[in-house]
């Protein structure tokens, strides 16, 4: 059982990616109801994601030693900071600025600090032995919240314009909802007690300018790794996905929709059972065995022949592609000292970060028609199953302390 700290931790995170699945569906057309450009658009979009970055890495490498509540309070200002932004002003320099200190999340997926705070908090308060099962709840949550988050944002922006709204305040009412919640974030925050923080006594002075002491060598080969994996998995994000199926069998929006929703539902509650592997066979086992077949699977999708065969693999995919998520973070937690925990979950995070982003860059290549864009789910599958070998190559001997017991 949780106790009161770790109940708030879950609840900040259901209300925050209630948050950001909300604001996502409506965040573009927004800006270009503003007024704004295409290029402008696109400049907010990618600085928004370079802004949250370099945030979360700020925060997340001083927040062992600082004190955790007090960053994820101020990661909850400076939500609340941008959503109030987006309200008051269409001026494109001032939109920019929140958007590079503000933390907004473009594609209604987790950004900023909470994160790696919130799961190096709740480690300080569950057993090694539960850690991985409460992850695994922990992001279940966040899946489902993610996307009722986006339902409700979609329903309330065509409700205030059928009662009379413009599109322009239709549009505005959920980016001020995305500013109300940065405010209930804040409030859950000042709750937490002293008990998630790092224990005066454990706290080292040996530190880098990063947070790191002792695990240096072991984050940055693990970055290194995680970065490739994000890399692959920057070639086929959902909405990448989506368009293929849309150029190659034709798929309708809402089909797509209702297809997305149903795999992300299903991967959260496959995370569920790498818990009961990883007790069994140990996190960087679970991660590999899951992974690799995962990865095949990605690229047999583009060979098929119908929709309905591709669509099969698809979500067979989807229930086993994202057990490495737990057990990732479990395990990037378990094998670093207690200072450290968010320090190295941030910064592996980041590198993920941009790993991804690299293959974002290169994805606008492929987007000619199907046949190029399926070069998409080969380069991913590849790149994935040589992170999957080099992974197990490199970290099949450090095993966490629970595993050893």
């Amino acid at each position: 059982m949780l106790d009161k700290d770790g109940k708030l931790l879950f609840l900040t995170r259901g209300v925050r990616l209630f948050a950001y699945g909300f604001l996502s569906i409506v965040l573009v057309l927004y800006l270009e109801e503003l007024g704004l450009s295409d290029l402008e658009v696109g400049a907010l979009l990618a600085l928004t994601l370079i802004g949250d970055t370099a945030i979360s890495l700020y925060i997340t490498t001083k927040a062992d030693r600082t004190g955790r509540r007090i960053m994820l309070v101020i990661g909850a200002i400076l939500m609340l900071f941008a959503g109030v932004v987006f309200v008051l002003t269409d001026n494109f320099a001032v939109l920019l600025v929140a958007a590079i200190i503000g933390v907004i999340s473009p594609s209604g997926n987790e950004v900023g600090p909470f994160l790696s705070i919130e799961q190096s908090s709740l480690s300080q308060i569950v057993a090694s032995k539960d850690r991985t099962r409460v992850f695994a709840y922990y992001n279940l949550l966040g899946s489902i919240a993610t996307g009722l988050g986006a339902i409700s944002g979609g329903w309330i922006a065509q409700i205030a314009r059928s009662s009379g709204s413009s599109t322009l305040d239709s549009y505005r009412s959920v980016v001020l909802g995305y500013a109300l919640f940065g405010i209930v974030l804040l409030l859950l925050f000042l709750q937490l007690s002293t008990k998630i923080e790092v224990p005066k006594a454990k706290v080292s002075r040996m530190r880098d300018r990063f947070g790191l002491h002792r695990s240096r060598k072991v984050v940055t080969k693990l970055s290194l790794l995680f970065s490739m994996d994000a890399f692959g998995g920057g070639f086929i994000v959902q909405s990448v996905m989506a368009y293929w199926f849309f150029l190659r069998f034709g798929t309708e929006p809402a089909m797509l929709g209702t297809i997305f929703f149903a795999a992300n539902i299903l991967a959260g509650f496959s995370a569920l059972s790498a818990v009961w592997i990883a007790k069994r066979i140990g996190l960087i086992r679970t991660m590999v065995y899951t992974h690799l077949p995962s990865n095949v699977l990605l690229i047999l999708i583009p060979l098929m022949p119908s929709f309905e065969l591709a669509l099969t693999l698809l979500l067979l995919r989807f229930s086993i592609s994202q057990m490495d998520v737990p057990t990732r973070q479990s395990y990037v937690i378990a094998v670093v000292d207690e200072d450290e925990r968010s320090a190295a979950s941030g910064i592996t995070g980041v590198a993920r970060t941009f790993g991804q982003s690299g293959a974002l860059m290169l994805t606008g290549f492929l987007l000619k028609d199907d046949a190029m864009l399926a070069y998409s789910f080969f380069i991913a599958g590849l790149v994935k199953i040589t992170y999957d070998l080099l992974l197990y190559r490199s970290f099949r001997s450090i095993r966490p302390e629970e595993e050893l017991s």
